[in-house]
């Protein structure tokens, strides 16, 4: 019973500590003087991640495909007190991509956390129906554009002694669902299982890219 009593403490203690640090009681700028790089971030999930980067002390470059998206997410954190600035980005265009990084660097010297927030996903249905175009498109933005932003990224985080790559996917990618309930697609890394659930019929059986055992 004691020996519940002091595992159950140090449970207790420990989650109090997570509480705490999210909450920004034992956290004072732990990112202080770094820069980070966000896309798609004028709204949603992006728009959350990047007003916490800037909340923990980091120079924050939010990006989006449309100015005026930008220039109302840049008004809302700095008027919050924030450290941010945006650039227009469509991730799919090379030189966008280039104007996003320039843009960090000539403002803020150097890149430290790269957040690969944008991704697309135009097709709702069945996946056998799914055309080439869109397959094009989803790799393209969502595969091609990120893998092509890290290797612009992690020579100039290099230079600064490191830095962190944050890929943002899909619940979809870890969570196999039933044939009759597959309606749409969201790729990821860890897609490949998904796919072959929702592209087959109940009655095969689909080996494992990860291990040689069949997926129930």
């Amino acid at each position: 019973m004691q020996k519940a009593g002091r595992l159950l403490g140090g449970w207790t203690q420990a989650w109090m500590s997570v509480r705490m640090a999210s909450s920004g009681l034992t956290r004072r700028n732990p990112l202080s003087n770094k820069v980070a790089l966000v896309t798609a971030s004028t709204d949603g999930i992006g728009f959350a991640i990047a007003r916490r980067l800037a909340e923990d002390g980091a120079h924050v470059v939010v990006s989006s495909r449309k100015q005026q998206n930008v220039d109302r997410a840049v008004a809302t954190l700095q008027g919050e007190g924030l450290s941010v600035t945006g650039i227009v980005c469509h991730v799919g265009k090379a030189e966008d991509r280039e104007k996003l990084i320039t843009t960090a660097l000539k403002r803020h010297q150097g890149i430290d956390i790269l957040v690969s927030n944008a991704a697309v996903n135009p097709f709702f249905g069945n996946l056998m129906d799914v055309t080439e175009e869109v397959w094009d498109k989803v790799l393209s933005i969502n595969v091609t554009a990120t893998a092509m932003m890290i290797k612009a990224v992690v020579p100039e985080m290099e230079k600064r002694g490191g830095g962190s790559v944050v890929i943002v996917g899909s619940v979809a990618g870890f969570t196999r669902f039933p044939v009759s309930t597959c309606r749409s697609f969201h790729p990821t890394p860890s897609t490949p299982p998904t796919a072959q659930r929702c592209i087959l019929p109940s009655s095969y059986q689909v080996l494992s890219h990860k291990r040689d055992t069949l997926l129930p």
